[in-house]
């Protein structure tokens, strides 16, 4: 991700059907968030060539920076009319993990309201939660999205 401001949260749009949708969760993702009104930081990947890919072809790309822990995927899901949500996909290999059980709670995927997105990024950035604290509260939102802690 040449030119990316290793501060701003990377989003990477991937679905290409639908423009409108697009524009909508842009909008949501340019929104101040938190208790203080913080604006957004983001780097948004607006490319065709990530038309189609899956979060392990996103992964194998983006997992060469090394100062990354999260990428976001605008993709099919996040273009469907309903509330809008992004996939926190967690940049680990397991090769980084002491083991399955590290892998399984600091990996993997989940769902998030778009000023999700913020304080997700910024609470990894500074250390203060871990990819699997928000994979956690997510598992227990009624529909599996994490909506944020400081909302």
């Amino acid at each position: 991700m040449a030119g990316r401001d290793r501060d701003a949260a990377l989003i990477i749009r991937t679905d290409y059907r639908d423009e409108q949708a697009w524009a909508a969760v842009k909008a949501e993702l340019m929104r101040p968030w938190g208790d203080g009104d913080f604006e957004p930081y983001v780097h948004i990947a607006d490319d065709p060539k990530w038309a189609g890919c899956t979060s392990a072809q996103i992964l194998s790309v983006v997992v060469a920076d090394e100062e990354l822990s999260v990428v976001f995927l605008a993709d099919r899901d996040s273009m469907r009319g309903g509330p809008t949500t992004l996939l926190a996909v967690a940049v680990l290999a397991r090769e980084e993990c002491d083991s399955d059980e590290e892998f399984e709670a600091d990996g993997g995927a989940f769902r998030t309201v778009p000023a999700g997105v913020h304080e997700i990024h910024a609470n990894l950035m500074i250390a203060n939660l871990s990819f699997g604290d928000f994979k956690e509260a997510a598992k227990e939102d009624p529909q599996d999205t994490f909506q944020g802690f400081a909302i």
